[in-house]
Parts: C-alpha cells; sequence; structure tokens
C-alpha cells in the first residue's frame, strides 16, 4: 500500500465543490471526467450527462478525489470527515473560515489539550471536515 485517498460521493454538486477546494485549500484540479466523455455503455441520461465522473485534485503531494454518485447509489456523507493537518495556526483559521462559509460550524475552531487550533464543520456541500493544527514537538 502507498497511500489513503479520500474519494468523495456528490450529488450533482462535485464540479462545484471541487472548485471550491481548489481555491480553499490552494490545490490544483490534475483530471475531470464527465459522464459524457465516458464510453456509450455507461448509463447516463441528458442529466446525468454533464455531472462529474471523476475528478481528482492535488494539494502538496496529497490528493482529494470525488465524483457525483449516480442517483441511486449516493447517500449523504456521514460517519466520517475529512481531516487537515496544518502547521500554521493563522493558516488553520484561514482555511477552517472558509470551508465553513455557508456550512455549519459543528466546533468553533479554538485552541485545545493537543492542538494550538483545532475545529470541525460540514460544508455548504454537506462533506464534514476537521480542521487539526497540533503543538509543536516538544
Amino acid at each position: 500500500m502507498t497511500d489513503f485517498v479520500t474519494y468523495l460521493s456528490f450529488n450533482g454538486e462535485c464540479e462545484a465543490a471541487f472548485r471550491f477546494y481548489e481555491k480553499v485549500l490552494g490545490g490544483k484540479i490534475l483530471m475531470k471526467m464527465r459522464y459524457a466523455d465516458a464510453p456509450p455503455e455507461v448509463p447516463r441520461t441528458p442529466e446525468t450527462a454533464r455531472r462529474i465522473m471523476h475528478v481528482r485534485l492535488q494539494v502538496g503531494d496529497r490528493l482529494l478525489m470525488g465524483a457525483d454518485a449516480p442517483p441511486q447509489f449516493f447517500s449523504k456523507p456521514q460517519g466520517f470527515s475529512v481531516s487537515i493537518m496544518i502547521d500554521d495556526p493563522a493558516e488553520a483559521d484561514r482555511i477552517f473560515a472558509q470551508l465553513g462559509d455557508a456550512g455549519k460550524i459543528m466546533m468553533p475552531i479554538a485552541p485545545t489539550f493537543w492542538a494550538q487550533r483545532f475545529g470541525m464543520l460540514i460544508d455548504k456541500f454537506g462533506i464534514p471536515w476537521m480542521v487539526n493544527c497540533e503543538h509543536p514537538p516538544a
């Protein structure tokens, strides 16, 4: 095994979400394929043809991937969070504020006993995030 990569599922908002994450996280979308780009044997309707079949975002040396799930397979995200480890408290605050814009703050970003800054939110696309800026090593 070489890495774990988070793969997010959306219900028609994948493209908007990944453009947002590209901007907030300072990454670059390396690949984006629509259902319309797939071979003819891949089922699609005029409504689903514009949806994203696969997208890959690179942030530093890490990847975040996702797609618009076929309607029969989409379920609301639950039971996980995308966790971001950040070294700079000011950058942690910035990313938390931007990801939380129009979302729902679950735990405001603040100092904790384990971190300089930690907060939890659900972004405007329904994806849960944790932003963590640990204390420097002693």
